[in-house]
């Protein structure tokens, strides 16, 4: 079975188990490690790929081929992605200005597009695409003005010498009082859906119960991660939403993606057949 995910501590973390074939019952998994933005393209136009994590911002363009697990993703409170600048403090600053984003289907940059909506008067100006790791040296050294970052970037922005201009998770949560719907796990709508999410969440589980077992595989992809920057960025993505979305969990990714289509900024989808992915349902 070929899956694609983030080398990120917190997916290596999840699928350490089923990847090193100690979940019974799993098929091998052939793993491609690939930035996010890399996932969602492969999700939205490679047919070779029976399992990806993507970003929930990318959903609405692959339920045709595509159904929603209701395991194995990241959502929760506190991980929200950061505004970053080099001491800017006023959001207005950066009418008209250069952003880097991770990928342009990303829940981070749909988050930032709501949010720089009400707040950035006329908009900000060009955005630049770029692997997240390269985006707080891209801000540090001027070459953009601001960078929108994800993941462990929240515990080190500050050896950048960089300032946070925005928590987007803060700003969504007290918005909404939701937690925030990062990336999720999509399956192929050919295959045994329940099997897979049965699987996915068995790893999740084989992970909690042994948490030391996979920490030589996650640090072999962890970017030159300190292992304690590495547990605090699995502490933070690996909770309860990761084991089973559940109500508040469907709740959040239904306000996010509901928002975001009044808004124009994504396809419309019928919300409520998301449930359904996992059993075959159609979106």
């Amino acid at each position: 079975m070929k899956i694609a995910f983030s080398p990120c501590p917190n997916d290596t973390f999840v699928f350490h188990a089923w990847v090193h074939g100690l979940v019974p019952g799993a098929p091998r998994l052939d793993v491609t490690y690939a930035d996010i933005d890399i996932t969602n393209g492969l999700a939205a136009n490679s047919n070779e790929y029976d399992v990806l994590k993507i970003s929930y911002a990318a959903l609405p363009w692959v339920l045709d081929e595509y159904a929603l697990l209701p395991c194995g993703g990241a959502l929760g409170r506190g991980c929200g992605p950061l505004v970053l600048t080099v001491g800017g403090k006023d959001p207005a600053a950066l009418s008209g200005k250069r952003v880097a984003v991770p990928s342009e289907r990303s829940t981070a940059y749909l988050l930032f597009r709501l949010w720089a909506a009400r707040h950035v008067p006329g908009g900000v100006g060009e955005i630049v695409v770029m692997p997240f790791h390269q985006i707080m040296p891209a801000v540090r050294d001027g070459s953009v003005d601001a960078g929108l970052v994800i993941h462990e970037a929240r515990f080190t922005y500050g050896n950048y010498g960089l300032s946070m201009l925005a928590d987007l998770g803060e700003w969504w949560e007290s918005d909404t009082d939701l937690p925030i719907p990062l990336g999720a796990i999509v399956a192929r709508r050919s295959l045994d859906l329940a099997a897979i999410a049965g699987w996915t969440r068995a790893s999740v589980e084989y992970a909690w119960a042994h948490p030391q077992a996979s920490r030589a595989y996650v640090m072999s992809h962890a970017q030159e991660l300190s292992p304690e920057v590495a547990q605090q960025h699995i502490d933070l993505y690996v909770n309860d939403f990761t084991a089973e979305l559940g109500d508040k969990g469907y709740e959040a990714v239904f306000a996010l993606l509901g928002r975001a289509a009044r808004e124009g900024l994504v396809p419309e989808i019928n919300l409520n057949t998301l449930r359904l992915g996992v059993f075959g349902g159609k979106a």
